[in-house]
């Protein structure tokens, strides 16, 4: 809900910074990769009740994660295989941290952590899946022109998820709580999507079809007046 909102604030700062790194050589798949490592050292720390080590990973990942997509589009490197990485990692690193709370505290926080993360799940495939019909139907991305694949909007999308993952970092001890309403909220996001997603697609197939039984008939007529 909030990405529209925050990226293009955080666009420009990042600019600076990205092209050092372009005069550095350094590439975008390069910087996905190393987010992604450093995101996944949360997963020990919190296991072992390091939180604010764990943040700190949390946080680097993140920034990362901003400056590849800003690099690739700098340096002109954007691509479907970046994006498809990007996004894959991503998905990995959302779901290793509720990992880390579970094993953190299994008594407390495993059924709170289990119902985040097959909502994670739902979120994930209803927002993947989609983007794939959107590709079919060349829709276009109004809000983020830049994604290398359609952005379907949601209650609950990476600025309110990290926002939750600070904040698990933060107050550890009320996990299961935070993660309880969270899966709530991406509940809502999923029926949203499976909802508005299906009602778009099944009017773009319709409006496919009129457009296909339009063109024999312009073609019949045509012949005719010949």
């Amino acid at each position: 809900m909030l990405d529209k909102i925050i990226t293009p604030v955080i666009k420009p700062l990042l600019t600076p910074v990205v092209m050092l790194m372009h005069k550095r050589g350094i590439t975008a798949d390069q910087l996905t990769v190393v987010g992604f490592l450093v995101g996944l050292l949360a997963v020990p720390l919190l296991a072992f009740e390091m939180w604010y080590g764990a943040l700190v990973a949390i946080a680097l990942n993140r920034i990362l994660d901003g400056l590849d997509g800003a690099l690739a589009r700098y340096a002109n490197q954007s691509s479907s295989a970046g994006g498809f990485l990007d996004i894959t990692l991503d998905f990995l690193f959302y779901a290793a941290i509720p990992l880390g709370f579970i094993l953190a505290n299994p008594e407390q926080n495993a059924i709170a952590g289990s119902l985040l993360l097959a909502t994670f799940i739902g979120t994930g495939s209803s927002f993947l899946a989609f983007a794939i019909a959107a590709e079919k139907f060349k829709l276009e991305k109004p809000q983020f022109k830049y994604k290398s694949f359609y952005y379907l909007n949601g209650l609950t999308e990476g600025t309110e998820t990290i926002a939750l993952f600070i904040a698990f970092c933060i107050w550890p001890q009320h996990f299961a709580v935070m993660a309880s309403i969270f899966a709530i909220a991406c509940g809502i996001t999923i029926f949203t999507r499976i909802h508005g997603g299906y009602h778009t697609l099944k009017q773009q197939e319709a409006d496919a079809n009129k457009a296909a039984e339009n063109v024999p008939s312009s073609a019949n007529s045509e012949v005719i007046n010949d």
